[in-house]
């Protein structure tokens, strides 16, 4: 259940459409689910405006499966990160409208007879290699109800390229800017717009980029101000806190 969700049911009440007992039945499974080795928090759409989210990494194909299925009993929307494709078969096993989307390893179901599209954030990425982290959190926002425009491959190599997409780059609520290497497209793009950057630091480069600590350390320091930093490849967390920030905005008054 989101707020959407909630407050229809509380305004049903109030107007005599659902009875009370009937409202105490839908909010009493609000709390979690105990599933034995996972707790599945049924709560998390009410409180932070987004159902939980599944951890993939480290679960077997059995446990997202039932996870899933205890999700889409109480809601129409699962977003799973880090998914194999042994994750999605086992979903897709009762769930026929669930998605993998292979790049970004994320498992999707959406029975929303709409998908809500607010706002505008934008996803850039430095390089080709970067899509990945790019395009978990592109679709990641997406799910969550955001309107995502993708620039890819405009890394400072080549700053004409990102400097021909000045105009849709001011446009933007949010911009999540994904690189690797030195890092330093987040700065570049900070310098040019008033809105925040969320930067999100890659594991690509050579040797003496340490795994993507080289872009992170270069994002903690840089000289542009609005910037907030993530973790390395984080995608998904990228999108979370873009998507709060940008329905923030899009909720406050013109």
């Amino acid at each position: 259940m989101d707020p959407d969700e909630l407050r229809s049911l509380l305004q049903a009440v109030a107007s005599g459409e659902h009875d009370v007992e009937e409202a105490a039945r839908r909010l009493s499974s609000l709390s979690f689910a105990d599933l034995g080795d996972t707790k599945v928090d049924h709560h998390r759409g009410v409180r932070c405006g987004f159902a939980e989210v599944i951890f993939c990494q480290g679960k077997t194909p059995s446990q997202v499966r039932s996870i899933t299925r205890e999700m889409l009993e109480h809601g129409d929307v699962v977003l799973g990160t880090r998914a194999t494709a042994a994750h999605f078969q086992a979903v897709a096993q009762f769930a026929l409208d669930a998605r993998y989307f292979e790049e970004p390893g994320l498992l999707v179901v959406d029975r929303r007879e709409t998908r809500p599209a607010v706002g505008h954030i934008v996803v850039a990425s430095g390089g080709t290699a970067d899509v990945p982290v790019a395009e978990e959190a592109a679709i990641s926002a997406e799910v969550m109800g955001n309107r995502v425009t993708r620039i890819y491959d405009v890394g400072v190599a080549g700053v004409h390229r990102l400097l021909a997409h000045q105009e849709v780059l001011r446009d933007a609520s949010v911009i999540i800017a994904v690189a690797g290497m030195e890092g330093a497209l987040p700065s570049l793009v900070a310098g040019l717009v008033a809105c925040p950057v969320v930067a999100v630091p890659t594991s690509v480069g050579y040797g003496a980029s340490f795994g993507g600590i080289s872009a992170l350390l270069t994002m903690l320091n840089s000289c542009a101000s609005g910037i907030g930093v993530v973790n390395i490849d984080n995608g998904f967390g990228a999108a979370a806190l873009a998507s709060r920030i940008n329905h923030a905005a899009a909720a406050e008054p013109r």
